[in-house]
């Protein structure tokens, strides 16, 4: 996968280890934290980045499309989006 394509299903994400990924009390919601500063994330992305720990992106799919049943396509499309986001801001590593 180059840098300009989209996620694949079997592709490995995790969290970039410049970022610190955790729940923030003070902004109340959950933050990636990193040298340069801290980004406040939306619950959606939270959830998906909680899920970026070496599973494939099937997986992580299954994952939330079972904790939001009713709309499976609408779940995919978002993580799909999501990740590509994620990866373009340096967030998230594609897995070897």
């Amino acid at each position: 996968m180059n840098e300009t394509s989209l996620p694949m299903a079997e592709d490995r994400f995790s969290l970039n280890p410049m970022y610190l990924f955790r729940w923030e009390p003070t902004q109340d919601a959950h933050v990636l934290l990193y040298p340069e500063g801290i980004v406040k994330l939306n619950q959606t992305a939270a959830e998906i980045i909680e899920h970026c720990d070496g599973r494939n992106v099937a997986g992580i799919v299954a994952a939330l499309q079972a904790r939001y049943p009713g709309d499976d396509e609408r779940v995919a499309a978002g993580v799909y989006k999501f990740l590509e986001v994620f990866r373009a801001k340096g967030w998230i590593r594609r897995q070897a």
